[in-house]
């Protein structure tokens, strides 16, 4: 049995992009050349490795059992390469990050590596915490920093940092004059929240929005930006990280509004269990584990 790396880099780019063309666009190969890959792999297994359905391949059983060890073998591939660099734990790092990890924790987090460690290869993907979990899944990204707890048997998930949620609304919204509110205040108000399989659109699901009899959500937007904009605008309530709203809050564009509610949620790291975890992997998990905001 001969089977090369190259087999392997197709088969792992097949179950990313599940169709033959858009594998051969991303390898910048044709797409003769990649079905032969696949058909000269699946040859030597004497195992298909993916279902076809209406022109879409797939993984199937065999190929999942497969997807782990070739991945580790393109990995253990690229560490070699990397001995003759000159250069300690290098290689690309694939990271994903939930919105509000990804955009007001992530660079400070990741300027800091870079400088410590001197690790300038970094590819970042910022998307809802659901996304994240299945880009992993898929083996398109290395380890995730996420908002949700992201419940699955392929997922190793643990605690990373605490983070404070806030309600907020136009400083001259009338819950402001209260200096307190209770959660039947909060009821018939125009929510503005993330969009479904956020991890901010859990927290305020579970937290307050399933005690609301009257719970109105007037827009469902993807960026947190966008939400403090429409707040800052008069045009709802909203729930989101404190620290993305920090500045906001500093500018008096928003108002906090105090309940007495727990209103702490985890952030969690989260990666494949059976991603080959190369030195550098290894070496930004250490990192991320001992991080915090004030380093």
């Amino acid at each position: 049995m001969n089977i090369t790396l190259k087999q392997l880099h197709v088969f792992i780019t097949i179950t990313q992009e599940k169709t033959l063309t858009t594998a051969a666009e991303k390898l910048f190969l044709s797409k003769p050349a990649v079905s032969m890959a696949l058909a000269e792999l699946e040859k030597q297994l004497a195992h298909k490795l993916f279902e076809r359905t209406n022109n879409r391949l797939l993984i199937n059983e065999m190929g999942k059992a497969l997807l782990p060890l070739a991945d580790e073998q393109i990995e253990r591939s690229k560490a070699i390469t990397s001995l003759f660099d000159n250069h300690n734990f290098q290689g690309k790092l694939r990271i994903g990050s939930s919105n509000t990890v990804g955009n007001h924790l992530l660079p400070a987090l990741l300027a800091q590596f870079r400088d410590i460690k001197n690790h300038q290869d970094q590819l970042i993907c910022i998307d809802n915490s659901t996304t994240i979990g299945e880009k992993l899944k898929e083996y398109e990204l290395d380890i995730g920093l996420v908002e949700a707890l992201l419940v699955d048997k392929q997922l190793h998930i643990e605690r990373w940092l605490k983070d404070e949620m806030v309600i907020v609304v136009h400083p001259k919204h009338p819950l402001t004059n209260k200096k307190s509110i209770t959660i039947e205040d909060l009821n018939h108000q125009h929510w503005i929240l993330r969009e479904q399989g956020s991890g901010t659109r859990d927290f305020f699901i579970t937290h307050i929005g399933q005690h609301l009899t009257d719970l109105d959500i007037t827009f469902e937007l993807t960026t947190t930006e966008a939400i403090i904009n429409c707040c800052a605008a008069g045009l709802g309530v909203s729930c989101m990280s404190r620290t993305a709203a920090r500045h906001a809050l500093q500018d008096k564009r928003l108002a906090s509004l105090s309940i007495d509610i727990d209103m702490s949620r985890d952030l969690y790291l989260v990666w494949h269990k059976e991603k080959y975890q190369s030195p550098i992997l290894k070496q930004f998990i250490s990192y991320c584990q001992q991080w915090n905001l004030q380093d």
